[in-house]
């Protein structure tokens, strides 16, 4: 006994060691094998991370392991993901793993975890997954390595994406969970299966599905010789509606065949509600229904290329209600009867008749019906919308999780009729409306608007393809709005992806811009009590006015008062075109700072930065409001803030925008001509003025008047370059040139011509002396350099210029007077009043030498005379410089230097 104890002991311990050295014995193959058969068979890139054979993990079973698997396409879907899976699992019989490489080796088991499959379909109907590699061989001997005789398979939280572009249907599964357990092996067998999954659908541009949870708890019976799968017990769920299935689904080589019947299990009107989705039907258990609604159907015939199934679905209730036990009203005399209805498998000759759809909530009714034909193709529709409803009554009956609060009283009585080629065409005489609808005391509130929305009332008449509004009164924050005008495309705008186009007469006593600004939102990830992740809105501190893209309106307004920013403007009006998230402004006029503006321009929000373009006319405004209102203006001419008086510009600008629509100064590019109608100084208001004050004795700033004063500017790269300008006050020449940036740094000279007559007695008489005339025509060039910036300005008096140009200037008048007098000695001397004999005096031929200095000192050897007229020239540069100093230095009031005006 103890020595088989020991024997059985050996046996057991050597199949441990087995089980635990197999993986390293044939993992290695396997994962060879497993890379070569997918690449030998597959049309595709096809790899894995690593494999992990396991004998515990669900012994007796061998258990393998493919890590990150992915099948990328080759032409001519090349470099496109037909799958991935982050874990595919295959369990086998031990004994599978000791075959030869040539033997099948079949698999009990796959599991397939967060996978997704991304099918393809193009437009001539070629398909991604048609990956296999044509089997060529000849002989029939030769066997795969792998084959399925299944037991139970499982796909789990896992994703199909399906975009067929030859047939225009997409579908998307999301969160997918599948299993099924049944024997593969067998040729008839019967597979239990449970789905459940959120779909999305859309057919030819139209959504039929949108993340609807669906589920279906199924048993087929599973012919694989024939490829036909019949159902046997089953409960589908459409969010919440149960639906029973009977019928099969048979697989054909040319076709897929099937005959299929579906109905509601129960008649009770809660299976109404279940068709709407969850999160907005909860708890439905405890809903107070009566009436009946019933879904039942039959999709049957064969599908292929050419034809679909064909199918005739009814969905009918009667005198139905419901009331959710928390909520004060209830919906009452619900009628429905609908037909969804194919009667030849061709996909376009599906059509829908909604032959009576009827509510009431109190005493409010509403009533619809019509029908839809030609789904696929160019769709028909013919529609009659009937009744009132109470706004506010909707959520007060049926609980709608919403952001805001809905109201007012909408009333219609319309009837429609077109064709969606027409709509999409923009062929509005094909469209057939008649009827009027309209809207009273409707309130609006939502976190995307800053405030709340009234409408008091607003009418719309239809008429074809167009509607008109006579009559639309609406007001939000400090804005109201008067305005009539036509909808040329309301049935594009609700039926496709057109944007809304019409032209209104907009009247307002006051318009705020503030009222249509938004404070900016980012969303960002933090942790809740449970420790989940979830995201949440978070205001920026930023305030963005985008122009709507969804618009293309021409707007003709009149607005007695617009209010931007800090900004009021009076009696604005215009045209303003909406289109292509742009907003033209045409004519515009309006009153402000004591003034006019007229512009014409555009701004667009269409790119990321916003962009702006004007044409300005600003007519006679007050200098120093618009200083403090704009920040153009302080950027433009900082020196605004020390004048008084009016302005007149005409401006082209163009540059980005901030997200408040305010100009970006520094991308400004464009050009203005500027005039001074009347203007005064006060140069304690400006450092650079003040400077100039202090340094330039003989100008009192205080008493100057720039009225009349022109200027060119440019704008570029953050620059305002002002051209050349020249202008007189009081008798002194002024050039000024030079630029500044927005930055406030600047580089300017300034160029003074002073009469001599400013500059003191003392000085005119020196300057008399060696000019040799009277004062009345001599002036002093007096050049200045400005730096800086306007906050700390360098002011640079450029005096060895001065000197130079003041002595040219005296020079030349000593020249000039001794020509003259040696013109009058020749004509004495030929008039007989003069002897010829008689030289000039000494202070003549000195004069006139003086004055051929320069010309002769390159001629000749310097004489001694020549000597003496340097030193004359040197005594007229160096009164030139006391001269100057007495300009600068001067200690007299300025109300004496400037008492001779």
């Amino acid at each position: 006994m103890k020595k088989a104890l020991k024997i059985f002991g050996f046996i057991i311990l050597t199949i441990i060691i087995l089980l635990v050295v197999a993986p390293f014995v044939f993992e290695s193959q396997l994962k060879d094998l497993v890379k070569k058969t997918l690449n030998d068979n597959l049309n595709a890139q096809v790899d894995f991370e690593d494999i992990d054979l396991s004998m515990f993990r669900s012994f007796p079973q061998a258990t393998l392991v493919i890590e990150d698997l992915s099948i990328i396409n080759n032409e001519p879907f090349k470099g496109d993901t037909l799958a991935i899976g982050e874990e595919v699992t295959l369990e086998m019989s031990v004994k599978e793993l000791f075959k030869s490489s040539d033997e099948p080796k079949k698999i009990d088991q796959l599991t397939l975890n967060n996978a997704f499959i991304n099918i393809k379909v193009d437009s001539l109907g070629t398909a991604n997954y048609d990956i296999a590699v044509e089997d060529t061989t000849t002989t029939g001997s030769e066997s795969t390595p792998f084959s399925l005789d299944l037991k139970h398979y499982e796909i789990n939280n896992s994703r199909v994406k399906y975009d067929d572009r030859n047939s225009k249907v997409s579908l998307e599964v999301k969160n997918l969970n599948h299993e099924g357990t049944g024997d593969f092996s067998l040729d008839q067998s019967e597979l239990d299966t449970y789905s459940e999954a959120l779909v999305s659908l859309d057919y030819d541009g139209v959504n039929y599905l949108n993340q609807n949870e669906i589920s279906l708890d199924a048993v087929f019976q599973m012919d694989l010789e024939n490829m036909k799968y019949t159902f046997l017990e089953n409960e589908a769920r459409v969010n919440q509606l149960p639906l029973t299935f009977d019928g099969y689904v048979q697989v054909n080589d040319e076709d897929t065949e099937m005959d299929i019947t579906f109905k509601t299990p129960s008649s009770d009107f809660k299976n109404f509600l279940a068709v709407i989705p969850e999160i907005y039907a909860k708890n439905i258990e405890n809903v107070e229904t009566k009436g009946d609604f019933v879904v039942n159907g039959r999709i049957f015939g064969k599908t292929d290329d050419t034809y679909i199934p064909k199918m005739d679905i009814k969905i009918a209730s009667d005198n139905a209600s419901f009331k959710y036990p928390d909520l004060p009203k209830s919906v009452q005399d619900i009628s429905l009867d609908m037909e969804i209805l194919n009667d030849s498998g061709l996909a376009e000759e599906t059509y829908i008749n909604i032959n009576n759809a009827t509510f009431r909530i109190d005493q409010d009714r509403f009533t619809a019906n019509g029908n839809i034909n030609n789904i696929t193709e160019n769709m028909l529709v013919d529609l009659a919308l009937k009744g009132t409803v109470n706004l506010a009554n909707i959520s007060k009956a049926y609980p709608l999780e919403m952001e805001q609060d809905l109201n007012g009283i909408l009333t219609a009585d319309i009837k429609t009729n077109f064709d969606m080629n027409s709509i999409e065409k923009e062929q509005y005489q094909n469209v057939k409306s008649s009827g009027k609808a309209s809207i009273r005391d409707f309130k609006y509130s939502s976190p995307e608007i800053p405030n709340e929305v009234k409408i008091a009332n607003a009418d719309m008449s239809f008429n074809q393809g167009n509607v008109n509004v006579p009559n639309l009164k609406m007001t939000t924050g400090k804005t109201d709005i008067s305005a009539s005008g036509t909808l040329q495309n309301l049935m594009g705008f609700l039926f496709t992806d057109q944007q809304l186009k019409g032209n209104f007469q907009v009247q307002s006593n006051t318009f705020s811009v503030n009222d249509f600004m938004v404070a900016e939102t980012e969303e960002i990830t933090t942790t809740d009590e449970d420790g989940k992740d979830k995201t949440v809105a978070k205001t920026t501190g930023k305030e963005a006015v985008k122009v709507p893209s969804f618009l293309d309106m021409e707007l003709r307004f009149n607005a007695n008062t617009v209010l931007y920013d800090d900004l009021e403007l009076k009696n604005a009006k215009g045209i303003l075109v909406i289109r292509d998230e742009t907003a033209r402004l045409q004519d515009i006029s309006t009153n402000i700072f004591n003034g006019s503006i007229g512009l014409n321009g555009l701004v667009s929000t269409k790119n990321a930065t916003p962009v702006f373009e004007m044409d300005l006319n600003l007519n006679s405004l007050d200098i120093a409001s618009s200083f403090d209102g704009l920040d153009l203006m302080q950027g433009l001419a900082p020196l605004a803030k020390a004048i008084e008086g009016k302005l007149q510009s005409t401006m082209s600008l163009k540059g980005n925008l901030n997200e408040d629509l305010t100009p970006q100064l520094t991308s400004l590019a464009g050009n203005a001509l500027a005039e001074l109608l009347t203007a005064e100084i006060n140069p304690e208001k400006a450092e650079l003025l003040s400077k100039l004050d202090s340094q330039l004795k003989f100008i009192n700033f205080k008493d100057i008047d720039l009225s009349k004063i022109k200027t060119n500017l440019t704008f570029t790269n953050g620059m305002v370059q002002i051209a050349p300008m020249n202008f007189n006050i009081k008798g002194i020449d002024f050039q000024v040139s030079g630029s500044h940036g927005f930055d406030m740094n600047m580089n300017y000279d300034l160029k003074l011509d002073v009469p001599a007559k400013y500059l003191g007695s003392e000085v005119s008489s020196t300057l008399g002396k060696l000019s040799g005339e009277t004062i009345e025509n001599t002036t002093v060039e007096l050049p200045i350099g400005i730096t800086g910036s306007f906050q700390s300005p360098k002011i640079n008096l450029n005096m060895q210029q001065a000197v130079n140009s003041l002595t040219q200037k005296v020079v030349a008048q000593q020249k000039k007077n001794l020509e003259n007098k040696a013109v009058d000695a020749i004509n004495d001397i030929l008039q007989g009043k003069r002897d010829p004999n008689k030289p000039f005096n000494k202070n003549d031929t000195t004069a006139v030498n003086s004055q051929n200095a320069d010309s002769t000192a390159t001629k000749a050897p310097v004489t001694k005379r020549d000597s003496i007229n340097q030193s004359q020239q040197k005594q007229v540069q160096d009164a030139a410089k006391n001269i100057l100093g007495g300009i600068l230095k001067n200690s007299k009031k300025k109300t004496d230097t400037t008492s001779n005006n």
